[in-house]
């Protein structure tokens, strides 16, 4: 009796959260259309050519906004850069942001990046980790923030938010 009981007591847990595939939404989407669509910024091409294309048609800012899209540069392995749309402003140095593909195939919602720049200028990043629940190590290069035309609904960008 003592032994059905023991192995009945397992149903009732969850497995731990272990691989990428625990984290965020499922997408087939890159981070470039995900921030098109979510930031309304209507630009195309690579994450890292966002930050030249949208001189003269949005202002660019070194500035977090909520609804901006943050263009971080090439690095490493991240050879197309990347995009990220701010949800929220948490302090001066630090925001939240919702991507696609910053983990593969997911869409994350919340994820806090912080500016490690040595001028507090947001041209340099570092961005939490969810499998190790940690800030990553490694500190990306940043160009900065490409602001929407219009103000930002956080509802429709961080859908989260409205849980909390």
């Amino acid at each position: 009796m003592v032994i059905v009981v023991l192995g009945l007591s397992g149903c009732g847990t969850s497995p731990p959260r272990t691989g990428i595939n625990a984290y965020g939404q499922r997408t087939n989407l890159s981070c470039v259309p995900y921030a098109r669509a979510v930031s309304g910024i209507a630009l195309t091409g690579n994450a890292w050519t966002w930050w030249h294309e949208a001189a003269g048609r949005y202002t660019r800012s070194h500035a977090p906004a909520v609804g901006a899209v943050l263009v971080l540069r090439r690095h490493g392995s991240m050879d197309e850069g990347h995009l990220a749309v701010v949800t929220h402003i948490v302090a001066s140095r630090e925001i939240t942001v919702t991507q696609a593909n910053w983990l593969p195939g997911r869409i994350e919602h919340g994820q806090p990046v912080f500016d490690v720049s040595p001028r507090n200028d947001w041209t340099l990043v570092r961005v939490w980790y969810p499998p190790t629940r940690a800030l990553g190590i490694t500190e990306y290069p940043a160009d900065g923030f490409i602001l929407p035309t219009a103000p930002q609904n956080v509802a429709r960008l961080e859908p989260t938010l409205a849980a909390r």
